[in-house]
């Protein structure tokens, strides 16, 4: 919940930042109030909601459906995220269906898994991502649409991030999930997002990992000057 039409400055300096990286694939998800003015303003860079509803239409008020955020100019968006897990008791149900109804928006997906601090400290940690990503993840017939973003819910916004081996352990794991879901060749194109307070600082080392495709960026994502370094990292890797 970040960001009004005066920041539209902002996301064109990031979308101009983005073109001098052509081999990366640059998107930035925003509040449904910004998605039609910033997919007009910044044509070459990918725009996208934060969440949709997965119901087609109806008597929903307040609920954004899928097909609207694509009128609306997204191309993608983010189903799952830890914040709406808990602030609003999202289920594994619940991100799965809508990542449903977003892929049949002809939207790019990405599902949010990722355990808590208690889960961690008492060694659930990969049991308990395991299991959200089996009750999100929709039978997907194109791994190409679907991306999968690893947030360690303790590490968003706090400055802690997993060690390297913590984060390259739970990403091969995620990849195994995959394929023995999706099958190889399908499982092989979907995206492994890292998500857990990246940074320009920690960014080449993450993405140098394996099975490590790319990042959700949060708060370094909200200024061209935090972002920019996590572009530079994301085209050196």
């Amino acid at each position: 919940m970040n960001g009004q039409l005066a920041q539209l400055d902002e996301i064109k300096a990031i979308a101009a930042e983005a073109e001098k990286y052509k081999t990366v694939g640059t998107g930035l998800c925003l509040p449904a109030t910004l998605i039609c003015a910033a997919a007009r303003a910044c044509s070459h860079l990918a725009i996208g909601g934060q969440d949709c509803d997965f119901r087609g239409g109806g008597a929903h008020t307040g609920c954004i459906s899928a097909a609207m955020l694509a009128d609306a100019g997204a191309a993608m968006v983010i189903v799952g995220h830890s914040e709406r897990r808990a602030d609003q008791g999202e289920s594994d149900a619940d991100v799965r269906a809508k990542a449903a109804a977003a892929l049949a928006a002809n939207l790019r997906v990405i599902i949010c898994v990722g355990e808590t601090e208690t889960e961690r400290d008492a060694g659930r940690a990969e049991p308990a991502v395991m299991a959200q990503l089996g009750g999100s993840l929709p039978d997907v017939a194109e791994g190409g649409r679907v991306c999968i973003a690893y947030e360690p819910v303790w590490a968003i916004g706090t400055g802690r991030i997993p060690s390297l081996d913590d984060v390259r352990a739970m990403h091969a794991a995620i990849r195994a999930e995959l394929h023995a879901r999706c099958g190889k060749k399908e499982a092989d194109k979907i995206a492994i997002l890292y998500g857990g307070s990246m940074n320009g600082e920690n960014a080449a080392g993450l993405l140098a990992l394996p099975n490590v495709d790319g990042g959700l960026i949060g708060g370094a994502s909200l200024a061209c000057e935090k972002f920019a370094p996590i572009l530079a990292a994301a085209a050196a890797a």
